[in-house]
């Protein structure tokens, strides 16, 4: 990460045009690095307001009702939901994730310094990212990214994987 950019934990986040395959990349990564024993927070950027708790749930009629902050708790889970004036910034969506040891982001495009685009040919011809902002690429048109970008398959989770966990945690991958 460059200087002056650092999070507490490190931010990868992964970016692409809309269906080009985003949240598939995302539940590999979360899988791979997870089953390594890792602690993955993950955050979703919606531009528009969407709910999160079941309509007609109780903490949804307790937030509809005009709660500033609805929780739900469980044995095994607990969650928040809160209405905000403004959008948070990445450092607090950092300071949100806990005790992770890493935060992966889908929908940030401009947010965060570590990006990973998602390209499929299907849906592009050309990076929605600058070649200084990419990480690595994702793809099925290697043609399309710059020389000296780390290019993966689609479905190359571990490799990804691997790139990020010895870049950002500190461990040798092999």
């Amino acid at each position: 990460m460059t200087a002056g950019t650092e999070h507490r934990i490190p931010v990868v986040s992964i970016v692409g045009k809309s269906d080009s395959g985003k949240t598939t990349v995302m539940e590999g990564l979360i899988r791979e690095i997870s089953g390594r024993g890792l602690r993955v927070a993950t955050v979703k950027h919606h531009i528009h307001e969407v709910d999160v708790d079941v309509p007609g749930k109780d903490s949804w009629r307790h937030a509809h009702a005009g709660a500033v902050t609805s929780m739900i708790s469980s044995p095994t889970q607990f969650a928040v939901v809160r209405r905000v004036d403004a959008e948070r910034t990445l450092e607090e969506l950092v300071d949100a994730a806990g005790d992770a040891d890493i935060l992966l982001t889908e929908g940030f495009k401009r947010a965060g310094n570590v990006r990973i685009e998602v390209v499929r040919h299907a849906r592009s011809d050309e990076l929605i990212s600058a070649e200084s902002e990419l990480f690595a690429v994702m793809t099925d048109a290697p043609e399309l990214v710059p020389p000296g970008i780390p290019t993966f398959s689609l479905d190359d989770f571990t490799r990804v994987t691997g790139l990020i966990v010895s870049t950002f945690l500190d461990r040798e991958e092999g």
